[in-house]
């Protein structure tokens, strides 16, 4: 990842945070006929530091991969800034479109596991994650033994051993505090979510 330094993220908290706002991650592998990707939540764990997720037994990444090394990707919050947002570009004209992000690269060595015990915890830990707020959560002990099995044996699980993240918030650090405030209301005013969660965290980062 290209990160310039105004933008680049090194806190392991807004790391995790950044993962967190994404919730779903791109797995890319190289194997011998190429790049593969597969698009799968994943549950981040900060004590281990490592990624679990698991993906269709019928998806060939796992045999065109093996344990090598592979990169989970992963986008936060982005939103499209106008030229218009800057109360400078009245003053001199020289702003350009542009684009802030939230994104992180984590890279590590792959490894995969059909242990039903550890498939089944890990079911019940991205359930518990994605499920938290509802009024009434959904559990996996809510759906039938035998069903539960069968999706069971339909899945292998895979773990990324993280050995390096490159992380970036592009926040429009690199602008002064009106132009900053300019583009922070002019997200908030649209009527795109994305949009609204990124002057979100630009204005978090302002208080």
């Amino acid at each position: 990842m290209f990160a310039p330094a105004a933008f680049a993220e090194t806190d392991p908290d807004q790391i995790a945070a950044v993962i967190g706002r994404a919730r779903l991650g791109l797995l890319v592998t190289h194997g011998p006929g190429g790049l593969i990707a597969t698009h799968l939540p994943f549950v981040f764990d900060r004590q281990r530091n490592v990624l679990v997720g698991h993906v269709a037994r019928a998806n060939p990444q796992q045999a065109a991969s093996g344990d090598g090394e592979a990169l989970a990707v992963f986008t936060g919050a982005d939103g499209y800034v106008s030229p218009d947002f800057y109360p400078s570009k009245a003053e001199h004209g020289r702003q350009v479109p542009t684009w802030n992000y939230e994104a992180a690269h984590v890279h590590g060595r792959l490894s995969w596991f059909d242990d039903r015990a550890r498939l089944l915890d890990l079911l019940e830990r991205l359930t518990d994650l994605h499920e938290a707020g509802r009024p009434t959560p959904w559990r996996v002990s809510d759906a039938p033994a035998d069903y539960l099995e069968r999706l069971l044996s339909g899945i292998v699980g895979v773990e990324l051993a993280i050995t390096r993240v490159e992380a970036q918030r592009k926040l429009s650090q690199n602008k002064p505090l009106n132009d900053r405030l300019g583009v922070i209301a002019g997200l908030a005013a649209s009527e795109d979510p994305r949009d609204r969660m990124t002057a979100e965290l630009m204005q978090e980062r302002e208080a």
